[in-house]
């Protein structure tokens, strides 16, 4: 077999070998490194490199290194002129010795000297630099023949390709970072919207100031101790935050009432869920069921609600939810016609309303999560902060939620949907 024909099939062998590799899901620095193994060992080639060009601050930097010595410079910059060149060169090896016009070979003529290296193949992809290969003498000390600057340049082809895929996919993580990072900017700005919007509701009324915001904290609460989702558990939140938002079209006396209201005050108060939902429905919110808790925070399970009087499973989950927040708020703080209840009483009141007004698996939930702070199995005082102290630490609290957990069923026939975490075990 002529010489020739033994060179050009392993030039061509190493060529297919590269193009695999560049497929491969091996590491981008490996696929680097063994593609600069396989154009010096097909051409017989002494030293050289392959660099990634950053066009943010012009310079080559390098990928992989062969034989060049630890004081080669690892990033090299290129001029306005420099790039020009190169662009309008294309995919071609330069042979350095001729070309000292540009300022890139005067500026490294030393360190390309002192290393002997004799090719710079500018790797351009789609009409964009992605980086360059530089190439010393050859093993023979012969000059490199057209032949085998064809072959470099296949195989730079391949190189330069797997660079620019590499950008490519920089390019879209960096994007979607970039996209996650102005989605939770959104999402925060939206939380801290709707946290001022429930103060400024809460400001109508004098006598439950705080009250939205503390339902939609308490509904935060549930839904996490019913074990959902941060999207579903800020949607419930949520839901607590604004369920009162109709109330911004009641009268400010009706509000205001220092005495229990008349049934034609009430009928004109009870409008507020179906107002507070024909507010919120136009809006887009990113939870869903948003307007649904304002709108069905007054049903109860056993049908006895308002405004449409709905049965258990024909109300939205977290309308049930935001009904037992909303109550527990209710009876926790003190109002202008009745002082807040001890918290026996309160917990007495919802083992009661369980089946009735509740959903029972969510009163379960409710009184776990508040046990396991009494209790000091959970340290975050979520409760202590709405409720304070002196409410939590009312002698006996925690023997009566055990108690009353150990006499409930977390379901009953009209529930269906079963408490996260809690079942019919004893609480102890």
């Amino acid at each position: 077999m002529a010489e020739h024909d033994h060179k050009l099939i392993h030039a061509f062998g190493a060529l297919a070998e590269l193009g695999q590799e560049v497929t491969n899901k091996n590491s981008f620095q490996e696929t680097i490194r063994t593609s600069l193994h396989l154009l010096s060992g097909a051409l017989g080639i002494m030293r050289g490199a392959v660099a990634r060009y950053s066009r943010f601050g012009h310079e080559l930097n390098m990928l992989a290194v062969r034989s060049l010595g630890d004081d080669f410079p690892l990033s090299l910059t290129l001029t306005p002129e420099d790039e020009r060149q190169f662009l309008s060169c294309g995919l071609h090896p330069i042979e350095i010795r001729d070309a000292q016009v540009l300022p890139f070979f005067q500026i490294y003529d030393v360190s390309f000297g002192g290393r002997r290296l004799e090719l710079f193949v500018p790797l351009v992809v789609r009409d964009e630099i992605v980086g360059a290969i530089f190439l010393g003498e050859k093993a023979t000390g012969l000059p490199y023949t057209n032949y085998e600057k064809d072959i470099i340049c296949a195989m730079g082809h391949h190189i330069g390709v797997a660079i620019a895929q590499r950008n490519l996919m920089a390019e879209i993580e960096r994007q979607a970072d970039e996209n996650r990072r102005l989605f939770d900017e959104m999402r925060s700005t939206y939380n801290d919207t709707v946290k001022a919007f429930a103060a400024a509701i809460d400001c109508k009324d004098k006598y439950t100031e705080g009250h939205s915001v503390r339902v939609g904290r308490f509904s935060e609460i549930i839904a996490s101790e019913l074990g959902w989702g941060k999207e579903e558990t800020e949607g419930a939140a949520v839901g607590g935050y604004l369920h009162d938002v109709g109330k911004l079209t009641v009268e400010r006396r009706i509000i205001n009432a220092p005495y229990r209201i008349n049934a034609k005050e009430s009928a004109e108060l009870n409008k507020h869920p179906v107002v507070g939902y024909e507010i919120l429905q136009p809006i887009h919110h990113p939870y869903a069921d948003v307007p649904l808790a304002a709108k069905y925070h007054h049903e109860r399970v056993d049908g006895r609600g308002y405004p449409d009087g709905l049965y258990d499973r024909e109300i939205p989950y977290v309308a049930k939810i935001v009904t037992l927040a909303d109550s527990f708020d209710a009876m926790t703080t003190d109002r202008p016609y009745k002082a807040r209840r001890p918290a026996k009483e309160v917990i007495d009141d919802m083992r009661m309303n369980s089946g009735k007004q509740f959903a029972p698996e969510i009163v379960t939930a409710f009184l776990g999560g508040l046990l396991r702070e009494l209790t000091g199995e959970a340290r975050d005082r979520r409760f202590r902060r709405l409720l304070g102290r002196d409410y939590m630490e009312a002698e006996g609290l925690a023997g009566k939620i055990r108690a009353t957990l150990n006499e409930m069923k977390p379901t009953t026939p009209m529930t269906y949907v079963a408490a996260a975490g809690i079942g019919d075990r004893p609480i102890h």
